[in-house]
């Protein structure tokens, strides 16, 4: 079901914002999608949050420009789920060694919640070294993850949890930061496409 050869660091590199989408209504979907895509926010989270998260996703992958991936993913049953639905990448709030190991068989792009030294020496251990910092200002915010990253050099980190345009550049200028993950480009509700396309592209000039 994966449509192309993208690892994960490909994906956290398309942009300097993944947007965090929470898909009420599945009609909302593809115009939500076609302006974050249109203000140069290609690589789209839809967090299993919702019962209408799967056929958002089976409707954002028909988007041209938009590689879209599942996030809230927690166990394998989940895995199994979204990746019939067509994810092209999979995010999850933590890491464990089950969840790891089936996104590996499954050859899925995989971006696992770390929030602590042992997280990160586990995933390290499961052949792993791209993270997402989870929740990111809670657990202590840029410091944090500083203090954590300089043990652990070879690792690159997508911070997500309490970002927005507000702090998202000073996260974005520590260089083992990739990306950050945020909701503010995509509001709940009935999407306007032309203040979610605007918020795109200025969320899009963050990149260093």
């Amino acid at each position: 079901m994966i449509s192309s050869d993208r690892t994960i660091a490909d994906i956290m590199r398309l942009a300097p914002v993944v947007p965090v989408i929470v898909a009420d209504d599945v009609e909302h979907a593809v115009p939500l999608a076609q302006a974050l895509v249109a203000g140069g926010l290609r690589a789209l989270e839809v967090t299993l949050r919702t019962p209408v998260a799967l056929d958002a996703i089976r409707a954002m992958k028909q988007v041209d420009g938009a590689v879209v991936g599942a996030g809230t993913v927690t166990n394998q049953e989940d895995l199994a789920a979204v990746i019939e639905a067509g994810a092209e990448f999979v995010v999850s709030p933590g890491l464990t060694e089950p969840l790891v190991k089936a996104a590996a068989r499954e050859r899925v792009p995989f971006l696992p919640g770390i929030a602590n030294a042992g997280d990160i020496m586990r995933g390290l251990d499961l052949g792993l070294d791209h993270f997402k910092f989870f929740p990111a200002e809670a657990s202590g915010g840029l410091p944090a993850l500083k203090a954590l990253a300089a043990p652990f050099h070879q690792c690159r980190f997508c911070p997500t949890g309490g970002i927005g345009l507000n702090n998202a550049a000073e996260w974005l200028a520590f260089e083992p930061v990739l990306c950050v993950g945020g909701s503010w480009v995509a509001p709940r509700g009935e999407p306007d496409s032309v203040k979610i396309e605007a918020m795109a592209r200025e969320a899009a000039g963050l990149a260093a």
